[in-house]
């Protein structure tokens, strides 16, 4: 049977059909859509982990304990996790151990545009990128027997047009095997320094046996086409590439790119005139083939940033522009990403905006505070930053400084690695505030549940963690919880608690507008009262507009009647109706 599946539906459906019994990761988009499809699937565990590096351990545990096992995850997600895959390089597996590690080029939701190839490189882990979702269930399937043949985990790299685009895949019956027994192994497992040295050995002679295993494996192909201009390419730059290009230039197709091979790169080369190595990001083939000592035409040719086209790709290679498309003569309006309406992210970055202070933030939709007119964020660099920055700008600038500052950090991600960061403001006498943004839900990649929800990805009751003890366990005492709707007293406590001399933790508490628990009813109305002040406007609703006249409009199809523009208006000109 034949079904139309998004590529990352298609590695959760080569995982099932390849026996995994456990699957653990943290959500990130391109790469949320693989576990929450493994729900589908009661035969196989699966977890949202506090973070990817917890997600990678469970796994490697359960590989460890005779399962095949997989966690997934996205490009930044594998730096969180890098620690442990590392090792495992060295350990080797039990049962089948696959990563699944989802790229971003031209970052579409992301703050950086790393390429992970460079992480099977320097973890000398193989890894396997598939083009298409027919691809990515055959690779999936596939990468578990060869993790359990060669003994190592492996990489299956993914990209976003890989992971959200769809195309017919070929289903398959899962295999049942046993669990393969569990032995206790100290050489193997117990990566002591004695242990270790004698692992690199065989990690150093794993790796000559997968360079022999790239040169004639399935995922490697010469399409020829009689052409004397051939391309080395891979992943969704082959789609890309075959698009373009079509039957005028031969193909050499890798769907290993690590280890790469050598001896099939030579001879391909010996085959054509002229030869472009075609690939997103980094110079990652291209640097191969030329050490190699083979000339090709790569980024000199092709841009190092973001995504590539047919249409760049045709050019480059063929000189040949791409079909015109017909354009709409009026100009599209810009619909740059916002704060949903009912956001209870927006009502915490008014106040921090009227108090003019400094916002130190972190990953999540709420770095839309950063967005005119909130303008709120200063600083993103990455999970759990937000907290850990901030103390290091306060023993820089001092504690006037400090007073002035604050952390806005999501709950999801307070969990994933801001606690630690607060460990360090109390152990390392600081006395920075930080706000933690409950809003029930992991937000941003679509509303997954975590440690402080109280249920697991089935939907399933569990420990919640309650913030407010965490905190207080940890050495903060001054915990305030406190709705940011409440406006007047929510910037009360903001402004008590920057003066004080000693850290100190706001739990900003109100759900996430789009969770079906929340009956927002009704919508909010501009009276004849409006003096046109706009302060209504500073809020950034979507809802709310400004006319040709300088009146302000709510249009009733996106305001869900959530009332913080009836808090804001100084003129009591706006009401809400049900």
């Amino acid at each position: 049977m034949k079904k139309l599946l998004l590529g990352n539906a298609a590695v959760a459906q080569g995982a099932y059909e390849a026996g995994v019994r456990v699957v653990a990761s943290y959500p990130g988009t391109p790469s949320t859509e693989i576990t929450e499809n493994i729900v589908k699937y009661d035969e196989i565990y699966a977890e949202w982990s506090p973070n990817e590096k917890v997600a990678a351990e469970v796994a490697i545990g359960a590989s460890i304990g005779g399962a095949r096992a997989m966690s997934c995850m996205k490009h930044v997600g594998l730096n969180v996790m890098a620690d442990p895959v590392f090792t495992v390089s060295y350990t080797g597996v039990n049962g089948g151990l696959l990563f699944c590690v989802a790229d971003d080029p031209g970052m579409h939701s992301s703050q950086n545009e790393q390429d992970s190839r460079h992480y099977a490189k320097a973890s000398k882990t193989a890894m396997l990128e598939p083009s298409d979702s027919q691809e990515c269930k055959d690779f999936t399937r596939r990468a578990f027997e060869l993790s359990e043949e060669f003994d190592t985990p492996f990489f299956l790299r993914l990209s976003t047009r890989v992971s959200h685009s769809q195309s017919l895949v070929e289903l398959g019956e899962r295999k049942n095997d046993e669990l393969k027994p569990y032995e206790k192994n100290v050489a193997k497992y117990v990566m002591v320094p004695a242990n270790a040295v004698k692992r690199h050995i065989a990690v150093e002679e794993r790796a000559k046996k997968l360079a022999d295993f790239a040169e004639n494996c399935e995922f490697n192909k010469v399409e020829d086409n009689g052409s004397k201009i051939g391309v080395i390419t891979a992943g969704i730059s082959y789609m890309y590439a075959k698009e373009a290009l079509g039957d005028k230039v031969n193909y050499l197709k890798l769907g290993m790119v690590y280890p790469l091979p050598e001896k099939l790169i030579l001879d391909f080369a010996k085959t054509v005139d002229k030869l472009y190595v075609i690939e997103e990001l980094d110079p990652f083939i291209e640097e191969h083939c030329k050490a190699l000592g083979i000339e090709v035409i790569g980024k000199d040719a092709f841009t190092m940033l973001g995504e590539y086209t047919p249409a760049m790709i045709k050019k480059a290679v063929l000189g040949e522009n791409a079909p015109s498309f017909a354009e709409i003569a009026e100009t599209i309006p810009q619909r740059p990403p916002v704060l949903c309406p009912g956001c209870p992210h927006r009502a915490t970055f008014f106040v921090l905006k009227k108090l003019g202070l400094v916002v130190s933030g972190d990953i999540g939709c709420y770095t839309l505070g950063a967005a005119a007119p909130l303008s709120s964020v200063d600083t993103t660099i990455c999970m759990g930053a937000s907290v850990s920055a901030a103390l290091g700008m306060a023993k820089a600038r001092g504690a006037e400084f400090n007073k002035k500052l604050v952390s806005v950090i999501g709950d999801s991600t307070f969990i994933h690695s801001g606690i630690t960061g607060l460990i360090d403001i109390v152990y390392n006498k600081g006395a920075n505030t930080v706000i933690i943004l409950d809003n029930s839900i992991t937000g941003m990649t679509g509303h997954q549940d975590n440690p402080t929800t109280g249920y697991t990805i089935r939907g399933e009751e569990t420990k919640q963690v309650d913030l407010l003890a965490l905190c207080k366990a940890v050495g903060i005492e001054n915990v305030v919880i406190a709705d940011p709707f409440d406006l007047k007293n929510f910037e009360k406590v903001v402004r008590q608690e920057v003066e004080r001399d000693t850290p100190s933790v706001i739990i900003a508490q109100r759900p996430c507008a789009l969770l079906k628990r929340v009956k927002y009813t009704g919508h909010c109305k501009v009276t004849d009262k409006c003096k046109k002040c706009k302060m209504c406007m500073k809020l950034g609703c979507p809802a709310i507009s400004e006319g040709s006249d300088g009146s302000v409009k709510i249009d009733l199809t996106q305001c869900n009647g959530c009332g913080l523009c009836v808090n804001v208006c100084p003129f009591d000109a706006i009401v809400k109706e049900d």
